[in-house]
């Protein structure tokens, strides 16, 4: 090493700062391998999505659910009577022609009370409105 100070203090500034940087080198190693490690599994996740799109695209359709996996009928008796006056008619019906089938008074109270349940049972998969207002049973 040289005997002049002014290359001497060169020469320490020069190590000190090679230190330094080999210091910021290390680290910047590391966070380089630890984002690769972490893109590595957001890779792994996206093929994973990729893949399972890819197979739920393929799979056929469901059949349509069976009555077993049909919310049940209200207990109400009057749900009943609705099913068997839609099943007697085979048509599709509307709550006041309903009315006239269960030989009810053609009042608001009434169609009203049987739209709602009407609607009650399209909601459980019970019936089906085709149209606004028209209820009929899935297999007429």
């Amino acid at each position: 090493m040289s005997e002049n100070p002014q290359v001497k203090a060169i020469l320490e500034h020069i190590e000190t700062r090679e230190r330094e940087l080999a210091d910021q080198a290390s680290q910047f190693r590391a966070r380089i391998e630890e984002l690769t490690r972490q893109f590595g599994e957001l890779d792994a996740e996206s093929e994973n999505l990729h893949i399972t799109r890819k197979t739920l695209l393929t799979l056929p359709l469901p059949s349509p659910a069976t009555s077993s996996d049909r919310p049940g009928i209200p207990d109400h008796p009057a749900y009943q009577q609705i099913l068997t006056a839609l099943a007697d008619a085979g048509r599709s019906m509307r709550a006041r022609d309903l009315c006239q089938a269960l030989d009810l008074p053609i009042l608001p109270k009434n169609t009203e009370g049987i739209r709602s349940k009407l609607k009650r049972l399209v909601s459980r998969g019970i019936l089906i409105e085709p149209e606004p207002g028209l209820f009929s049973r899935p297999d007429a």
